[in-house]
């Protein structure tokens, strides 16, 4: 609906500063305490403007219920009636005018002229009466026009047409989608929405909180802080515990759909957890996915709750049956589900789960996603099946999906010539230590071929210095990194010692001892954040923000296909670009010995670190040009 047609309502908040107005009370103050929504009171303007058409639409209310005298009566402005106290007498008035000359009566007849009929008293009597019935008119309208904020209600309904039209264009068509966004993002919330600001949002806000019990949707406390103010106990009262498409940790199971009865659990005496429904089941799986060493859910864990979450939520508030009783039918109902969401399903990955807006998916799962959730969820109910929770695995009487052939990186890898300009982008970010961990978190990246989470959780104690020998019998020293990866396997990867330099560099100027081995830095994080003299780790989401907001500003300065590409890019793509360029080598050069890149991958087969070899189409076409032919 176009924001020009729409009409707009009103609340009681319109007649009092109406009333304010017609009584003389000053206007400026009248206009913060009731229309401050409409913009400020400096805009004289924008405060007539819309004094006129609260005027126009209270006489058109007026009219359309036959009251044409009301009508009229709400369109005079009685400010104009003037009170006119301490008349001059009429010899004054006659020689203020230049009327001594004129008869008495033609004096008297300009006097009448001029301040009409009638004493000081009856004119005061006069304007009285009209502010009195203009009142008593605008008492019967609020009656009759007055409404309260519904949550289906159209923003253009109550904000001025520029502010409505920018919440449309945000998506933000109704209050309900606007209280819905406030509370999902929290207090940034109209940074999102081009050409509403700060002010403006303050307005939206106050409005909203004045109207909240007819809203019926309460803005949380946590909206009055920034982000990184709240801390986590504000966040996690953000929502509450429901049977509704929210987050694992808040799911709250159904008595009658707990499983506790599920229709394929194996006799109770017999099963080796401690769980008592399917909830709980679900959560012992997940703890064997925990990081061993004890510092936080690993990126494995991620992975599998999400699964394990999208199937307990579909199966409770989609499909209305314990997942303990889940068929190989069912199975293969949700797998449909899966490839096409309901739209209230989905929604955009960056809302965090403390968020009213985080939603299991984003939309349909690609062959390959969906043949992942698969695998994840049948190895979720031979997990139950073998701790004797259920009888029977449905998942494994379900096909998985074709697995689409693709090499390893395609098109989600740099090219020698965009990261050698992106390396000369890299080297503007030095004079600030945010830009310099950025930079290093991309070198090590590159330079390591590590994975996000595996990059996040390395600390400088993983760092050991080594001697080796070249092929010529020379000895040098150089630097390995110890590196948990999938399957808590242990490997070490080489690290340039540049890289290492670079880091103790670093360390020196923040106070730290510069010797990375030093025992005082064995815990401090390689992508370490100072603040002060505190060195606190970076999270892997953190990091990879930090890192697209340095790609977004290098390809600001890169050519129109260059900056499409890293505008694209994400952390993992340096994991690619590393396996490409050590297998492939630059052109004329030598690549890495396939064994060594399989090894710095973490790859448990060969196979999958060879799929790299097939990145570098240009260079194998060119290598080919001519095979057989006679002349070649």
């Amino acid at each position: 609906m176009a924001v020009a047609t729409t009409p707009r309502k009103f609340t009681s908040g319109h007649f009092a500063f109406m009333r304010a107005v017609v009584q003389g009370i000053d206007l400026r103050a009248s206009w913060d305490r009731y229309l401050r929504i409409e913009g400020e009171h400096e805009d004289l303007r924008k405060v007539r403007s819309t004094i006129a058409r609260m005027r126009t639409e209270f006489a058109a209310a007026a009219r359309r219920n036959a009251r044409p005298g009301t009508a009229r009566l709400v369109l005079i402005d009685a400010g104009e009636v003037q009170e006119t106290p301490g008349l001059p007498s009429l010899a004054a008035f006659a020689e203020e005018r230049g009327l001594e000359d004129f008869s008495e009566r033609e004096q008297q007849a300009a006097f009448l002229e001029a301040y009409g009929p009638g004493t000081d008293a009856e004119r005061r009597s006069r304007r009285a009466r009209l502010i009195r019935r203009q009142l008593e008119a605008l008492q019967w309208l609020e009656q009759l026009v007055a409404q309260d904020p519904g949550p289906d209600d159209g923003v253009a309904a109550w904000f001025a047409p520029s502010i409505a039209l920018r919440l449309e264009k945000a998506k933000l068509r109704t209050l309900a989608d606007l209280v819905a966004r406030i509370n999902g993002v929290g207090a940034r919330w109209w940074t999102a929405v081009s050409g509403v600001g700060e002010l403006k949002a303050s307005r939206i806000l106050d409005w909203l909180r004045l109207y909240e019990p007819s809203i019926g949707i309460r803005i949380g406390s946590h909206v009055a802080l920034r982000r990184t103010e709240l801390q986590p106990k504000q966040l996690d009262e953000v929502v509450a515990r429901a049977t509704a498409i929210v987050p694992f940790e808040k799911f709250l199971l159904p008595a009658e759909l707990d499983g506790s009865d599920g229709r394929f659990r194996a006799p109770l005496h017999q099963c080796l957890l401690e769980a008592k429904n399917d909830y709980e089941a679900i959560a012992a799986w997940l703890a064997t996915k925990h990081d061993p060493n004890g510092t936080g859910r690993t990126a494995t864990h991620r992975a599998y709750r999400k699964e394990a979450e999208r199937l307990l939520l579909w199966a409770i508030v989609e499909h209305g049956k314990p997942l303990s009783s889940l068929t190989v039918e069912d199975v293969n109902a949700f797998k449909w589900f899966l490839a096409a969401p309901p739209a209230r399903w989905c929604g955009p990955r960056h809302h965090q789960r403390w968020s009213p807006l985080w939603r299991p998916l984003e939309g349909p799962l690609s062959s390959s996603a969906l043949r992942q959730s698969i695998v994840i969820l049948r190895s979720l109910f031979a997990f139950l099946v073998s701790q004797n929770y259920l009888i029977g695995n449905a998942f494994a009487g379900v096909a998985l999906p074709r697995e689409q052939a693709r090499p390893l990186g395609s098109k989600r890898t740099l090219t020698f010539g965009q990261w050698d300009a992106l390396q000369e982008r890299l080297d503007e970010f030095s004079d600030e230590p945010l830009g310099r961990r950025r930079v290093r978190a991309i070198r090590w990246l590159y330079a390591t071929g590590l994975r996000l989470a595996e990059m996040a959780g390395a600390y400088c104690g993983d760092l050991q210095q080594v001697d080796y020998r070249l092929p010529n019998g020379a000895e040098e020293t150089g630097w390995m990194l110890s590196v948990v990866g999938k399957g808590d396997k242990l490997r070490q990867v080489p690290v340039p010692t540049r890289l290492v330099e670079e880091l103790q560099d670093e360390l020196e100027r923040n106070g730290l001892d510069a010797n990375v081995r030093h025992e005082s830095n064995r815990d401090v994080a390689i992508l370490t954040r100072f603040e002060g003299r505190v060195a606190t780790p970076w999270s892997a989401s953190g990091l990879a923000k930090g890192i697209k907001e340095v790609l977004e500003r290098c390809a600001a300065t890169m050519d129109v296909d260059d900056a499409k590409l890293l505008r694209k890019a994400s952390t993992h793509w340096f994991r690619h670009t590393h396996g490409s360029h050590a297998l492939n080598g630059r052109p004329g050069g030598k690549g890495v010995p396939i064994q060594v890149v399989q090894n710095n991958l973490g790859h448990v087969s060969i196979g999958t670190t060879s799929g790299y070899l097939t990145t570098e189409r240009d260079a194998r076409l060119a290598a080919m040009r001519g095979f057989g032919d006679k002349r070649s």
